[in-house]
């Protein structure tokens, strides 16, 4: 789920959108249904594995690499050692398109061979990073429960309240959707994060550019210092940040290591989700209790829009706009729309144009329209049906399906509140507030309603 702010509703992001050049839709238009639990059109999508590598290599050149590739072929076990033969011939294995330039290669034999955090295990590690790469459809946001075995101890941590360990809906859908795009689109990235986050020092540096966050320098360590992100900035160009998940992700990930269930997270599920959530919360998440706190939300479950999109831009490191499309009212009633769904559709198509995936948020209403919860998911492409109707092929992490599902475009476009994109996508339909001038004001909101 995303959050709402039910006393002020209202959407943040770091690049609000104020107008759009197209013309608007009154709620009247359509018709707006409520998101059913089952999906409406669904069916087994091929894998077809997507990764930015400027040059595909599928073969073993060094001796280095060869090394490498034995010594996990010695610990793998027999899927493990199917899917590194799959990831090999796709590309994928030699993929170097992450921050260092290292490839997946050398951060999963880093992973296998390097002494990793405290209750984490290096051969369930190299499994479950092989699993995601190979298919990153089996990544969910699903909480695993506590075994007796460990309940006091977590119920000792989680004071004042030891119950809310026991998490029966996560609110991670924004963060599991960022990891599913980092795995699908930047293997190298995402096992280099992998590699990171389950070390001694369960932290990544990650180099970004200052003007993907905002054509000022100033602006742009503005945001990093609002987060609350450490980083370090030696010129006007790039700053140094360090990723971490929360201090008692690693509990969670032990117990996911010894005790999970098939339907349940990952223990790289638990260290990437939980990592990302400090980052959009404000360096505030538990993952004992899926809580946050953070300066922006009122909230203490989820991710606003303005938090997420800042999360999304600093772990791709790019230039993202949130486009918000639906009107909302202060009691939480959708009255419209600021564009037409046609240009929505030529948005999400022109991104998948430019191979990028497209995470939104779509809303659920009631019988009066009014917005009785939101949910991140991500579309990653489009067909035509048998009448020349788009279909939009999405990946949703809490569904419980470790496949792609299908909505029309009929169903989903009505139900799309934001989305993001890269800034080239729709720098030509829309006016913007600065970032950082979005930020502050949204700030000031929330310390007056205090």
């Amino acid at each position: 789920m995303y959050s709402f702010d039910l006393n002020k509703f209202q959407y943040n992001n770091y690049n609000t959108v104020k107008s759009v050049k197209a013309t608007p839709v009154e709620k009247n238009d359509y018709t707006v249904k409520s998101m059913p639990v089952t999906n409406p059109i669904m069916r087994e999508i091929p894998f077809n594995p997507a990764f930015t590598a400027s040059s595909l290599r599928t073969e073993l050149v060094s001796n280095d690499e060869k090394n490498k590739y034995n010594a996990l072929l010695n610990i793998a076990d027999r899927d493990t050692k199917k899917r590194l033969n799959t990831l090999l011939k796709t590309g994928i294995l030699l993929n170097a398109d992450s921050n260092n330039k290292s490839t997946v290669l050398d951060n999963l034999y880093k992973i296998a061979s390097e002494e990793r955090a405290q209750g984490l295990d290096n051969a369930n590690l190299l499994k479950e990073t092989t699993a995601i790469l190979y298919d990153p459809h089996v990544i969910t946001q699903q909480f695993g429960n506590i075994p007796a075995a460990y309940r006091e101890k977590v119920a000792s941590i989680a004071q004042p309240n030891p119950n809310e360990a026991n998490v029966q809906h996560s609110g991670t859908c924004v963060a599991s959707s960022i990891e599913f795009n980092l795995a699908q689109k930047h293997p190298a990235e995402f096992a280099r994060f992998v590699q990171g986050l389950s070390s001694p020092a369960m932290s990544v540096d990650k180099t970004i550019k200052l003007s993907n966050l905002a054509d000022n320098t100033l602006d742009a360590v503005w945001l990093l210092n609002a987060f609350e992100i450490p980083y370090e900035a030696n010129d006007f160009n790039e700053a140094k940040l360090k990723f971490a998940p929360d201090k008692n992700a690693v509990i969670r990930a032990h117990i996911q290591t010894v005790d999970k269930n098939p339907s349940e997270r990952s223990s790289v599920d638990v260290l990437m989700q939980s990592t990302f959530m400090q980052v959009g919360s404000q360096q505030s998440y538990d993952t004992l209790t899926d809580k946050r706190a953070g300066k922006f939300n009122q909230n203490d479950k989820g991710l606003i829009e303005f938090e997420k999109t800042f999360t999304e831009s600093v772990v791709e490191d790019k230039n993202k706009i949130s486009m918000t499309y639906q009107k909302v009212d202060e009691n939480a009633k959708l009255i419209g729309y600021e564009t037409d769904f046609n240009t929505i559709k030529k948005h999400i198509t022109d991104a998948l144009n430019l191979g990028e995936n497209v995470i939104i948020g779509y809303t659920q209403v009631d019988n009066t329209n009014t917005i009785i919860n939101g949910h991140e998911i991500t579309i990653t492409g489009i067909k035509n049906d048998k009448n020349g109707k788009t279909v939009f092929i999405c990946n949703d992490t809490d569904d419980g399906i470790n496949k792609p599902v299908e909505y029309s475009e009929d169903f989903l476009l009505p139900k799309i509140h934001h989305a993001t994109y890269p800034q080239s996508v729709v720098a030509n339909d829309i006016n913007l507030t600065e970032n950082w001038a979005e930020g502050i004001k949204r700030y000031k909101e929330m310390k007056n309603a205090a």
